[in-house]
């Protein structure tokens, strides 16, 4: 690892709020077919509406850690893993190759797509559904020129035809009983429980607070997004392009930081300040709405319904009262958004990783991998996941919520390690660029949740974990 010292740039004058939309959706995107497509409606359906505060509380934790990881890039124009590995070392960008392929090589999300795709076409499902899926989103990627755009072009058109729909079908099938039941879980009150049931899996239940928006590493692409949208300093970088189709673009790897000069200072606030309004906006609100209309249409339609209790059925239960209540095309289109949504969940989880991937590979060995192959690294990181995803399916591993599961257990241990990391280099930026007391101690409230929940995750299933290898 041989990374350059930053150079001193001026901070470009601030965009406005317009043009700064985008990073978010994709980040929410990658959340939508895991935590609040499945997880969440899922727990709602099977133990009821007292256990979403934890969606919320989820989803703000996940707000307070982007923004940090957007400061990050926002000051240096370079990636937060860049920033990582030049304060702990080496060893960060090969843990980050590993922690984001490993979790998410699992294709649990593909499968739940592809699971309900089959009963919106009347088929049975079966593994070359998945594969079908997931051969169709590498075609995706491969005719975009550049790969930024073509992620923000599919989230925001699934977003935008996907949530308001949820709203209206949600309005049609919730009553005052179940937006009763709603509020009072807001404020963590159940039926005959508070905060948490008993017999709630705690794995699932740590799964869906990991994916209470994008979960995992996935929040650190956060880094990447900003940067190429050309947040702040990361005016001065390049984006990935199609290394076919697409016009080369010089990426820039390191960084450049900017004098404390009052005009930059008063640029700054006005960066940060647009910004976290766009991301609150667009993540934290959307998505914590979305988590929030989805739970309360699965509460409202299978709650406690024979069979919501298998996985990822409890969907396909839903579309099942809806045709039934009012008409099958509504129904039948249900299945097809949801399918959609998971789709482009995958879609997004499989390019960011790729994002992450290559760029941790060019991080850890420059003599080695050079920062101008970086769309070629993207493309074969791309296709690797996308090849052991068919590997799994025809391996026979098809059950999209345990898939979703052991990923997410992963991915919250993931979270664990870099939120503290993240909070400890932006303490090291300059005094007056550094995050507020407040945030500081939001980020580092995550870090102990995810933490002690980890750890008393592993603790209850070492009996499980010791039988597998006695």
């Amino acid at each position: 690892m041989n990374l350059k010292p930053l150079g001193v740039k001026e901070l470009p004058k601030p965009l406005s709020l317009k043009d700064l939309i985008g990073p978010s959706f994709i980040i929410l995107g990658v959340g939508l077919g895991s935590g609040e497509l499945i997880l969440w409606p899922y727990l709602s359906s099977n133990f009821g509406l007292g256990i979403i505060w934890a969606a919320v509380l989820g989803i703000t934790f996940q707000f307070f850690i982007n923004m940090e990881i957007a400061r990050y890039t926002l000051v240096t124009g370079e990636s937060i893993f860049v920033g990582l590995a030049r304060k702990f070392g080496r060893f960060a960008p090969v843990w980050f190759i590993i922690t984001t392929l490993v979790p998410w090589m699992w294709p649990g999300i593909i499968a739940a797509s592809a699971t309900v795709f089959a009963a919106a076409l009347g088929i049975a499902y079966s593994k070359y559904v998945g594969i079908l899926l997931l051969l169709i989103l590498g075609a995706i990627y491969s005719i975009g020129t550049v790969v930024y755009k073509t992620q923000e072009k599919v989230q925001k058109a699934i977003i935008l035809v996907g949530v308001p729909f949820i709203f209206i079908i949600t309005l049609l099938f919730a009553g005052p009983t179940d937006w009763q039941a709603l509020l009072s879980g807001l404020a963590g009150q159940g039926e005959g429980y508070l905060l948490i049931p008993l017999g709630l899996p705690l794995a699932t239940f740590l799964a869906a607070f990991a994916y209470a928006g994008a979960g995992g590493n996935l929040n650190l692409a956060q880094s990447l997004y900003v940067k190429e949208k050309g947040y702040g300093m990361g005016k001065y970088s390049g984006r990935i392009t199609n290394i076919l189709l697409g016009k080369k673009e010089a990426v820039e790897l390191e960084g450049n930081t900017f004098p404390l000069t009052g005009e930059n200072l008063k640029r700054f606030r006005q960066w940060w300040q647009r910004i976290n309004l766009e991301h609150a906006m667009v993540f934290w609100l959307t998505g914590a709405l979305t988590m929030l209309l989805l739970s309360l249409l699965a509460y409202a339609t299978v709650y406690k319904n024979p069979g919501v209790e298998t996985g990822i059925n409890f969907v396909i239960l839903e579309a099942s009262v809806i045709a039934g209540k009012t008409f099958p095309f509504l129904g039948t289109f249900f299945l097809v958004m949801a399918a959609v949504m998971l789709f482009g969940t995958q879609f997004s989880v499989y390019g960011s990783n790729s994002r992450i991937a290559g760029e941790n590979l060019v991080i850890a060995n420059q003599h080695k991998f050079k920062i101008e192959g970086l769309p070629k690294y993207f493309y074969i990181f791309l296709w690797l996941q996308i090849l052991a995803g068919i590997v799994i399916f025809a391996l026979g591993f098809t059950e999209p919520l345990a898939l979703v599961v052991l990923g997410a257990f992963f991915n919250a241990v993931s979270m664990f390690i870099y939120t503290g990391l993240v909070l400890r280099l932006n303490h090291s930026l300059e005094k007056p660029l550094r995050p507020s007391l407040i945030r500081s101690l939001a980020v580092f409230a995550a870090f102990l949740f995810y933490g002690i929940f980890s750890l008393f995750t592993v603790v209850q299933n070492l009996p499980r974990i010791y039988a597998l290898f006695s």
